[in-house]
C-alpha cells in the first residue's frame, strides 16, 4: 500500500469514527433523562455532531432543552472532539501499558497532525497534561466571576463548562442567551478569548512555547513563528473590521462606550477564529461585516489544535507566495525558503474549500429560498470552519434551527468534514490514486 493510500485510509477511518461518536452521542441524548422536553432524532444528531466537531451551532437551547446530565454528555463530546478520539483511545492504551500498533500510531499522528515520525507517545502525554491544566486554570478564573452572580454549585458547573468549551473552540454555553449578559464584563471577555486563542494555536505550537519559553522568537520553529505572527495580524485586522464597520450601527455597538466597542470588536474577532461565543446579536450586523466575518471564519485557526477552517498557515503561505511572485524572488519567510510542494498544497486546500463552500451554500439557497443569501453564506462558513457563530433564528438558536431536515444534514456534513479537514475529507472520499505512466509536454499559457 502506498503512503498516499495509507493516509487516505486513515482519514476515512477518522471521519467514520467521528460519525460513529456523533451517532452514539445522539442515542445517549435521546434518553429521557438527558433532556427537559421531547426532542427529535435529527436535532439530537445535530447537537451531537456540533459538539464533537467543536462547532457550537445549536438547534436546541443547551440551557433550557437539556438537563444537567445532557449538558455533561455535550461537554464530554466537546472534549473528545478537542483532543481527538484517537488521542483519548491512545491515552487509555498508555494507562493499561498496551503497545500501539503501527496503524494506530498513524491514526494518532493524523488526528494530532503531528509532524515527526518519533516521540509521538511522549508528545501525547504532554498534550494531555497541558490541556487539562489550562482548562482547570480557566475554570478557576471564571469561577471567581461567576460566583458573584449565582450559587457556588451553579458557578462551578458554569466555570467548568465554559472553560472546556472555550479552550476547545466549541462555543457552547449553558446560559440561555450565551455570553450576551457579560458583553461589558472585561474579566469574562479576557478569560474566554484567552482560552480560545490558546486552544486555536495548535498543540505543537503550545508545547514549543511552553517548553522553550526561555528562547527568543528567532529560535522558535518556522511553523510556530508563522502561526504566531499570522494569528496576531488576523486578530488585529478582524477587530478593526468589526470596529470600523459597526462603529455607527446603533443595533450592534453604536450605542456602546468607546472601551466597550473595542472590547466587543475584539471578542467578536477572536470568536471568528473558530469559537462561536457571542456577546452581540449577529443579525444586527451590516452585510459587509457578515461578509468579512465569513472570510475570517473560513481562514480559521492553526493546524493540529482545536480550530477549523483552511488554517492561518495556508493563507499566510499564499500571501507570501503572492508577494515574492510580484518581486520575482525566491519564496521565503523568516529566512526559510518555502517548498513548491507546500505552496501547491495551500492552493489546493484553498480552492477545494471555496468550491466546497460555494456548492453547499448554493444548495442551501435553493432549499431555503426564503433566507437571505449572505446569512446562508455566514452559516455555511461557520459550519465548515467549525466556528458556531450565527445570525440566529430570531431567538436564542442558530439559523439552522429554521432549516428543513435535508438542510440540517448538509450543515452536519459540513461540521464533521470540517473536523477532519476539507482537503483530507474530499480526497479520501472522492478521489483515487492513479498510476502515472506518461509524462506530458509542458505548455505555455498567457495570464
Amino acid at each position: 500500500m502506498t503512503k498516499l493510500n495509507l493516509e487516505r485510509n486513515n482519514i476515512r477511518i477518522l471521519f467514520i469514527g467521528y460519525i460513529v461518536i456523533a451517532l452514539l452521542g445522539t442515542f445517549i441524548l435521546m434518553l429521557p433523562i438527558m433532556h427537559t422536553q421531547p426532542i427529535t432524532f435529527l436535532d439530537a444528531f445535530f447537537t451531537s455532531a456540533s459538539a464533537v466537531s467543536m462547532t457550537g451551532l445549536i438547534v436546541l437551547n443547551t440551557s433550557l432543552d437539556f438537563s444537567f446530565y445532557g449538558q455533561i454528555v455535550i461537554l464530554i463530546l466537546i472534549q473528545i472532539g478537542g483532543l481527538g478520539y484517537m488521542s483519548i483511545a491512545m491515552a487509555l492504551y498508555i494507562l493499561v501499558r498496551k503497545k500501539m500498533s503501527f496503524g494506530e500510531k498513524n491514526l494518532l499522528r493524523e488526528s494530532l497532525i503531528y509532524p515527526q515520525p518519533s516521540g509521538l507517545v511522549d508528545f501525547l502525554k504532554k498534550v494531555l497534561i497541558f490541556v487539562f491544566t489550562i482548562e482547570l486554570l480557566g475554570a478557576m478564573l471564571l469561577f471567581l466571576r461567576f460566583k458573584l452572580d449565582m450559587s457556588l454549585s451553579k458557578a462551578l458547573w458554569a466555570s467548568i463548562f465554559h472553560s472546556i468549551s472555550a479552550f476547545n473552540n466549541a462555543g457552547f454555553s449553558i446560559f440561555e442567551t450565551g455570553l450576551v449578559p457579560y458583553r461589558d464584563d472585561f474579566w469574562i471577555n479576557f478569560i474566554i478569548t484567552s482560552l480560545i486563542i490558546i486552544g486555536g494555536l495548535g498543540y505543537f505550537v503550545l508545547l514549543e512555547l511552553y517548553f522553550f519559553s526561555k528562547k527568543r522568537f528567532a529560535n522558535l520553529s518556522l511553523h510556530t513563528k508563522l502561526v504566531l505572527s499570522s494569528s496576531v495580524i488576523l486578530i488585529i485586522f478582524a477587530s478593526l473590521v468589526v470596529f470600523l464597520f459597526e462603529y455607527h450601527n446603533p443595533k450592534s455597538i453604536g450605542e456602546l462606550s468607546l472601551f466597550d466597542k473595542i472590547m466587543s470588536a475584539y471578542f467578536t474577532a477572536v470568536n471568528y477564529r473558530t469559537a462561536g461565543f457571542n456577546t452581540l446579536d449577529f443579525s444586527t450586523f451590516k452585510d459587509a461585516s457578515l461578509f468579512f466575518g465569513s472570510l475570517f471564519m473560513i481562514i480559521g485557526g492553526a493546524p493540529g489544535g482545536t480550530a477549523g477552517g483552511i488554517k492561518v498557515t495556508t493563507i499566510a503561505i499564499l500571501l507570501i507566495y503572492a508577494y515574492w511572485s510580484i518581486k520575482d524572488g525566491v519564496v521565503r519567510v523568516f529566512n526559510f525558503e518555502i517548498p513548491s510542494k507546500t505552496i501547491n498544497k495551500a492552493f489546493v486546500i484553498t480552492v477545494s474549500s471555496i468550491v466546497y463552500i460555494i456548492t453547499c451554500v448554493l444548495i442551501l439557497s435553493f432549499i431555503e429560498d426564503d433566507k437571505h443569501f449572505l446569512h446562508l453564506l455566514f452559516e455555511t462558513s461557520s459550519a465548515f470552519a467549525t466556528v458556531g457563530v450565527s445570525v440566529g433564528d430570531g431567538g436564542t438558536l442558530s439559523l439552522s434551527a429554521n432549516f428543513n431536515p435535508f438542510s440540517k444534514l448538509i450543515i452536519i456534513l459540513l461540521m464533521l468534514s470540517g473536523r477532519v479537514g476539507v482537503l483530507a475529507f474530499l480526497f479520501s472520499i472522492f478521489f483515487k490514486e492513479k498510476e502515472k505512466y506518461l509524462n506530458y509536454p509542458k505548455g505555455k499559457i498567457i495570464l
